[in-house]
């Protein structure tokens, strides 16, 4: 008996080719994850002890970034804020201006004074901390009798808070009873105004910012000094090479990774250093020592009425100041073969 097989054969047909189908639907839609779902999956138990953090500091970082950029294009300030008076509450009537604040800050003199200053400031504490820190780095880096306590001696000025350090400093500069003037008093030298001359301030200011950053340039140089092999210097040293070549061809390039970290660090640090030039001289006298964010911070909480707009303008200035010189400092030391 003759049997019909075209059914049945396009039925296995077609039984097999929905499955092929479905196979083929199912790859293309939901099969291969993405580069962060396989991320995720993978460190999914490393995300889960970052994620805290990173909701810290997008809430205490992130937020008044963000709000301060959108003040800075405003013209917010004490009388049109959103505020409360007792029982009444008055909405905020400032207004979007766009980009004129920061216009405003250009052609302002007093920005480019700040600006000069800072630059001094920063430059003059940066270099000297470093010069200090690789000299004492290196001679600590040697075996001597003591070297334990003098490590611990000169790491002090970095363990105690920076407002106890600058309250201390601003005793000894006190011009009727400081400890300073009281040594030159009895040398037969006149009382100097540390912090009363506009010149002797700016003097006083580094000396004590560079006292409170030597520590640090000091802990991170000595680490990279131990770091390089000691066979390179007895090499040096048996091929004649004096003390001041091996420190110029061996522990100079050495260090240049680890130099290049601290000067980015302490040059950003720096730049912004607020304790020490407010409660040491409070910007003065008069405003020769005031640097871009104290004056930020005048604007905002000393002056009368407060510029909210102006100084979220200042410290979008500053922030974007820092981002130049961070890329320009990148592509310099990219350019010499470092990688940062």
């Amino acid at each position: 008996m003759a049997v019909d097989t075209r059914q049945s054969a396009g039925s296995a047909g077609g039984a097999d080719g929905a499955p092929g189908r479905v196979r083929k639907t199912a790859t293309k839609n939901g099969g291969r994850p993405g580069r962060i779902r396989r991320a995720l999956a993978t460190h999914w138990y490393a995300w889960a002890m970052v994620a805290p953090v990173v909701i810290v500091i997008g809430v205490i970082v992130g937020y008044p970034l963000g709000r301060g950029v959108y003040l800075s294009l405003t013209d917010a300030n004490e009388a049109n804020v959103e505020r409360h008076i007792g029982v009444n509450h008055l909405p905020a009537t400032y207004k979007n201006v766009g980009l004129d604040n920061f216009t405003a800050i250009l052609q302002d003199e007093v920005f480019w004074d700040r600006l000069g200053w800072t630059v001094v400031w920063t430059v003059s504490c940066v270099a000297v901390s470093f010069a200090i820190g690789l000299g004492l780095a290196v001679m600590l880096n040697r075996q001597f009798k003591g070297r334990t306590l003098y490590r611990s001696l000169l790491i002090l000025p970095w363990a105690v808070p920076a407002f106890v350090s600058v309250f201390a400093w601003r005793l000894l500069y006190n011009e009727k009873n400081g400890i300073l003037n009281k040594i030159l008093d009895g040398g037969g030298i006149d009382a100097v105004p540390w912090l009363n001359d506009p010149t002797m301030a700016k003097v006083s200011v580094i000396a004590v910012n560079v006292w409170l950053g030597v520590p640090f340039m000091l802990v991170a140089l000595l680490g990279g000094l131990q770091s390089i092999p000691g066979e390179l210097y007895e090499a040096a040293e048996m091929d004649g090479a004096s003390p001041w070549q091996r420190f110029r061809h061996i522990t100079l390039p050495g260090l240049r990774s680890v130099s290049s970290t601290v000067i980015l660090l302490s040059t950003i640090w720096t730049f912004n250093m607020f304790p020490v030039i407010f409660l040491l001289t409070r910007g003065g006298p008069g405003d020769s020592t005031e640097i871009l964010v104290t004056y930020a911070y005048r604007l905002s909480f000393v002056n009368s009425p407060r510029d909210f707009a102006g100084a979220s303008a200042w410290g979008v200035m500053i922030l974007l100041i820092l981002m130049l010189f961070a890329v320009v400092y990148r592509r310099s030391l990219r350019k010499q073969g470092e990688v940062w």
